[in-house]
């Protein structure tokens, strides 16, 4: 008896996973009745992110190893997508103030409005003063440990107006988070907020403090704040505001300190990143803070940025993935990435769009769930920056002519945010050769989004698969596509 009660028993348990798990298995994805519609932008063309042509699906059920093929399936799914955006910094808001009314509407809608521009969802701003601020500033008095004296008053000038105006323009919904460069400078150990220091153990309360004080401020002006970073480059001596932790120290501030007075603040649904840095060290950085089980709770994902080519080597791309694979229930998010050294003459360069449409589709590839440029605008001297750190960004408003500029960067931007749905998820997409780089995915409309890349100097002729369907495409020398479909 006991026996035909336990295989019973076993049956009905089968029976309810089953259950489940024909509940949750995604419809499958057909091409039946589907077009793909391409957009493209190339060098040397008048293509900027123009719907290039409409085609069908037809048989291809083995291909040759002659044709070049991107394959995708929709039915392995990968990481949620949050978004892309970019940065407003006191530079940005400083920029766009010149702009006239209707350079400024322009702007707006180039970013922020998915039909008229290529929809920016994420917004990343700075915790008092940055290297693109015209100065170094605090929220309070120097010496004042005690934060009486908090007020955001600088920011409603320039940067506040800007964050709501591109949060309306994006309908009102915006991942916008925030990130200091660093303390005040009596908390620090130099007693300089320029040129790294460390932060004063006396003052780890005060500083984790200063976090609510900012975060609740903006909130007060009507700007939610999503979450935070705890540190910009915490590796970085340089030259602008800054400070240095070890992995030690960050992970200590953050589960001493940071972590419960933003609970006790009822802050604690702010998504904290950490790291905030460059791709080389991200796995020390990880590891030590996320084994770590008390500071683990309080961490949402990790951030990185794209400039540890400093060192004359290669992006490495693939530190992304092994964080990936080590903490599979954390989450990535790039951070920050602009092309250093403005050059006026280079404002056209397609080789800067093109370090961004490799690293996002790399960074997507290795489980990046949300990708965030660095500032979205400044003037024709790439500022400004009171330390003379100037940067080319998507956009740059040329503050003696009224021009807006637009680079190859932004377009190369807006074929992933254009077209890439917020909760998408990101579906396996593989190129058959080393000529094409490919990332896919899935939006929750049902349409799947694949972005190809061509950095050769030939026009190349490939086969989009899905199963034993596929549609023969073209792309241009040194192309972009977005296929929709």
């Amino acid at each position: 008896m006991k026996k035909i009660i336990t295989t019973a028993l076993l049956a009905v348990s089968f029976f309810a996973i089953s259950q489940q798990k024909n509940k949750t298995k995604p419809a499958s994805f057909s091409v039946k009745d589907r077009t793909v519609a391409v957009y493209t932008s190339a060098d040397g063309t008048n293509l900027r992110l123009n719907k290039t042509d409409n085609l069908q699906f037809t048989d291809l059920k083995q291909p040759l190893e002659t044709q070049l093929c991107v394959f995708v399936n929709p039915s392995k799914t990968f990481q949620t997508f949050l978004g892309i955006g970019g940065a407003i910094t006191d530079a940005s808001a400083e920029v766009f103030a010149k702009l006239t009314k209707e350079n400024q509407k322009e702007f707006l809608e180039a970013y922020y409005d998915k039909e008229k521009g290529i929809g920016y969802s994420i917004i990343r701003t700075n915790i008092h003063s940055c290297d693109f601020s015209s100065g170094s500033y605090t929220y309070i008095d120097e010496g004042d440990a005690a934060l009486k004296s908090f007020s955001i008053e600088h920011d409603k000038e320039f940067r506040i107006p800007l964050i709501k105006k591109a949060i309306a323009t994006a309908g009102g919904k915006a991942t916008l988070y925030v990130s200091p460069w660093s303390p005040p400078a009596f908390m620090k150990d130099t007693k300089n907020m320029l040129k790294g220091g460390r932060l004063l153990p006396e003052f780890y309360q005060s500083w984790a403090n200063y976090y609510v004080k900012f975060i609740n401020s903006y909130q007060k002006e009507g700007i939610p704040v999503w979450g935070l970073t705890i540190q910009n480059e915490p590796m970085a001596k340089q030259t602008w505001e800054s400070c240095i932790y070890t992995a030690e120290e960050e992970r200590d501030f953050l589960k001493n300190y940071l972590g419960p007075t933003l609970k006790k603040a009822g802050l604690g649904d702010k998504k904290i990143t950490v790291w905030d840095h460059n791709r080389d060290l991200l796995t020390q950085r990880a590891s030590t803070i996320l084994d770590d089980p008390q500071a683990n709770k309080y961490v949402w994902g990790i951030g990185f940025h794209w400039y540890e080519s400093w060192s004359g080597g290669a992006s490495m791309f693939e530190n992304v993935g092994k964080v990936n694979e080590m903490y599979p229930d954390k989450n990535l998010i790039f951070t920050e990435g602009c092309v250093e050294k403005f050059d006026f003459k280079k404002l056209q360069l397609w080789a800067n769009g093109e370090r961004y449409g490799e690293s996002m589709i790399h960074d997507f590839n290795n489980g990046t769930v949300g990708w965030t440029d660095w500032n979205i605008l400044l003037d024709e001297n790439g500022g400004p920056n009171h330390v003379g750190n100037f940067c080319f960004s998507p956009i740059h408003g040329n503050t003696i002519t009224g021009e807006l500029i637009y680079t190859p960067s932004y377009y190369f931007i807006g074929h992933f945010s254009k077209f890439i749905g917020k909760s998408a998820k990101r579906i396996s997409s593989v190129s058959s050769q080393s000529y094409l780089l490919t990332t896919s995915f899935l939006n929750q409309d049902g349409k799947a989004v694949t972005v190809v890349m061509n950095k050769t100097d030939k026009k190349l002729k490939y086969n989009l698969c899905i199963g034993t369907k596929a549609t023969e495409i073209y792309i241009l020398p040194h192309a972009i596509q977005t296929l929709v479909y």
